[in-house]
């Protein structure tokens, strides 16, 4: 995702504060820009708008409002830059961890929008990546002990080598145009219903 065209929400109770942002975001040539004033039902209206990105300023919000809007930022899944007239190291703790991409204390100025939507935009696909390459992870982690679990089925119903057990699985997978994993998943599902004790 890049900030070149993107379609832009602002969230803004106060119109005064929302004409300033609108004028920053179209000043750096942003000309999808939709303002919303009103926060009640705001999840469904962000789902009727889709934007790419919102930009909320909450002034200076009450705890139950701050607590509303970090739990939309987790569910909303798109980059989000938060602007608020004041805060404490508890609230900013609470943004960062709810996948605020810019949380920016007393900083509204026009001039100021564009880095900040820039900033947000490039710190959202950094924390994506990441996710990514964590859900990555895990997902070979568990592939590898499919596998594993797999082996040890066929090393002791063959008596074969390790080695053996996964030139089976490999060849199986081959034959079959499939997956290692996938024939692994097979055998260890097809031997936990063998197995009267056992489980998948």
């Amino acid at each position: 995702m890049t900030a070149h065209g993107l379609a832009v929400l602002i969230i803004d109770e106060d119109h005064i504060r929302a004409s300033i942002i609108e004028a920053g975001l179209r000043e750096a040539g942003h000309d999808k820009v939709t303002l919303v004033h009103d926060m009640v039902g705001i999840a469904r209206r962000i789902a009727e708008i889709n934007p790419d990105v919102i930009i909320i300023d909450l002034g200076n919000p009450d705890r139950d409002m701050l607590e509303n809007m970090f739990q939309l930022s987790r569910a909303v899944q798109r980059p989000i830059a938060m602007f608020v007239d004041r805060s404490d190291a508890s609230s900013i703790q609470r943004a960062v961890d709810a996948g605020v991409s810019a949380y920016v204390v007393d900083g509204l100025k026009r001039e100021r929008v564009k880095p900040i939507l820039d900033m947000a935009v490039s710190r959202f696909n950094a924390y994506s990546r990441l996710v990514r390459e964590l859900e990555d992870a895990r997902s070979e982690l568990e592939n590898r002990k499919l596998i594993e679990r797999a082996k040890a089925i066929l090393m002791n119903s063959r008596g074969c080598s390790e080695e053996a057990a996964y030139a089976l699985l490999r060849r199986t997978a081959m034959n079959q145009n499939r997956k290692i994993v996938e024939i692994a998943q097979s055998l260890v599902t097809a031997a936990s219903l063998l197995d009267k004790g056992g489980s998948p």
